[in-house]
């Protein structure tokens, strides 16, 4: 509750329609009292203005009411029940029978400033309790961004140290194998969805026809990828298998990831490939260039994707010169 609130707090102009109200609402000043006795006023404090109600005190009911709903004011917290109880009851008032003929139509117009007046800073305060609860909603939903990006960047450097693990290997087998996890894991943190590894196997129990190292989706195209850790430059001989999985899928594109780069017999097999099918090139330099610039793999990839259906150029270098 905010100090908007009419009941939180009697703001100026609340407080002096109340004034103008509870006289022309109630006959006498005795009236006034049992007035806000009814609100629950405390009975001690109301009968300390008693003497104000007798005809030569000099008070009117219009004293005596400012004088309540000041102290109603001063007593904060404690008088929130009574002054929420105050100003239900002169909103909602609704027998002007009991008030002085001459006095009937000033207290339906008092009556109806004062529930103009609260239903406009009622509404005033739920637009602010709804800002309120929006912006704490917006930072729940920052402090849960950041906490992710945290999660993410965690993740992103676990496996950029893992990364570079293999470059020490003296295991190729395991660590063709131990590359195609890490890069797995690279797709999920930068939000690509992924399927590992598959094999296909023959119809006629000829057993496994293909081996897939896994497939990826991009902007809602499917790409099969391909990773290889090779000592050499991979040629038109080790990238063709990975083009007749591709040709062999109506709807699907291909990646193929090496660590040891292509020769032109290769990269001259997939610009043939782009006539059909959107296939890319990529170096595992191109991968670690990304990671230490703390960009996505969507960096990379889109704009390679794109330069090979425009260009029709299979190995492109959208991160700028490594140093060829």
């Amino acid at each position: 509750m905010t100090s908007s609130d009419p009941v939180f707090h009697f703001p100026p102009d609340v407080f002096d329609a109340v004034v103008d109200a509870v006289p022309v609402i109630t006959r006498g000043k005795k009236d006034v009292l049992l007035f806000f006795q009814g609100c629950g006023v405390n009975r001690l404090y109301l009968r300390s203005l008693e003497p104000w109600t007798t005809q030569d005190s000099g008070k009117s009911k219009y004293h005596i009411t400012r004088a309540v709903l000041a102290h109603l004011n001063e007593i904060g917290d404690s008088g929130l029940r009574q002054r929420r109880e105050v100003l239900r009851r002169v909103a909602e008032f609704d027998n002007f029978s009991s008030c002085y003929p001459d006095n009937e139509l000033k207290a339906k117009g008092a009556v109806a400033t004062v529930a103009q007046l609260v239903n406009r800073k009622d509404s005033f305060t739920r637009m602010q309790n709804e800002y309120e609860a929006q912006a704490r909603k917006d930072r729940e939903k920052s402090r849960l961004l950041a906490a992710e990006h945290a999660r993410k960047r965690e993740a992103r450097d676990e496996i950029r140290r893992d990364l570079y693990g293999l470059f020490g290997s003296n295991r190729p087998s395991e660590r063709g194998r131990q590359f195609e996890q890490i890069l797995n894991r690279l797709f999920v943190v930068h939000d690509i969805q992924v399927r590992e590894s598959f094999v296909v196997t023959g119809e006629s129990g000829e057993g496994v026809v293909e081996q897939i190292d896994g497939a990826v989706e991009i902007d809602k195209h499917l790409y099969l990828v391909e990773l290889k850790w090779w000592k050499d430059k991979l040629g038109r001989a080790e990238v063709a298998p990975h083009l007749v999985s591709v040709y062999g899928r109506a709807d699907a594109g291909g990646i193929m990831v090496s660590a040891s780069g292509f020769h032109e017999s290769a990269i001259s097999e997939y610009r043939s490939a782009l006539g059909h099918k959107k296939v890319i090139l990529v170096e595992l330099r191109e991968i670690v260039a990304a990671l230490e610039a703390d960009h996505s793999l969507l960096d990379l990839f889109r704009p390679k994707l794109v330069e090979a259906t425009l260009s029709k150029q299979p190995l492109t270098y959208p991160l700028g010169d490594l140093n060829l």
